[in-house]
């Protein structure tokens, strides 16, 4: 019973954490853009790609 007092802090602590991050990431952007890195691969490059021949 005694291990209570110290998982329920130890838990609203964690909980308070992860509330803290979750909105640092929202206000830091990095939930803007959503679509764009889905499409991303998607997309085709028109330049043509280097060999590694130097010669």
């Amino acid at each position: 019973m005694s291990i209570l007092y110290i998982l329920i802090p130890l838990a609203l602590l964690l909980l308070g954490g992860a509330v803290w991050a979750f909105f640092w990431a929202v206000g830091s952007g990095q939930f803007d853009d959503l679509d764009t890195p889905a499409v991303r691969i998607v997309m085709d490059d028109d330049k043509k790609p280097d060999d590694g021949d130097s010669s």
